[in-house]
């Protein structure tokens, strides 16, 4: 039986992929993973002694350097350990800066929303009513009617849709 995604989970991978720099850096990796394997298996070629002898082995070699598990076979040339020492530091930044931008931003999108920034500029103009001019007052009060009557529609578009049951 397969498990479908629900709709909650499907716009929380929707906002993810469009809303956090997550497929961004994750094909950033993937390109240099590809590219940094090459280069390791490139220069592990002239050493009789390396245990990287294929791209695959390059490939496996990629994915256990960057990711700190420690069971990366370890470069006998020079050039393959330069290589593996820049791939290490660049791969390892790259995937866990992606995955603290990812959370960092999927979390603080709520607070950069349009309407979000609109209330707490209402809210920063109320706090300094003194200093505000008449013509100030009379666009925070435009704004703030225009606000209103917009979630107000908003609420009888919903209760509207809610009332409105297909017959079965």
């Amino acid at each position: 039986m397969a498990v479908k995604p629900t709709k909650r989970f499907r716009r929380f991978l929707r906002d993810v992929i469009a809303e956090t720099p997550f497929a961004k850096m994750l094909i950033l990796l993937v390109v240099l993973w590809v590219v940094f394997s090459a280069a390791i298996y490139v220069a592990e070629q002239p050493a009789e002694d390396t245990l990287i002898r294929s791209y695959v082995d390059a490939l496996y070699w990629g994915i256990a350097a960057f990711s700190t598990a420690g069971i990366a076979d370890t470069p006998v040339t020079d050039a393959g350990k330069m290589v593996g020492g820049i791939w290490i530091v660049v791969g390892s930044v790259i995937f866990f800066g992606t995955i603290v931008a990812t959370i960092t931003t999927y979390f603080m999108r709520p607070l950069q929303r349009p309407v979000r920034r609109i209330v707490d500029t209402i809210e920063y103009n109320l706090e300094r009513l003194d200093e505000l001019s008449v013509d100030d007052l009379d666009l925070l009060k435009e704004t703030t009617d225009a606000l209103i009557e917009h979630m107000e529609g908003l609420k009888k578009r919903r209760a509207q849709r809610s009332t409105d049951v297909p017959e079965a």
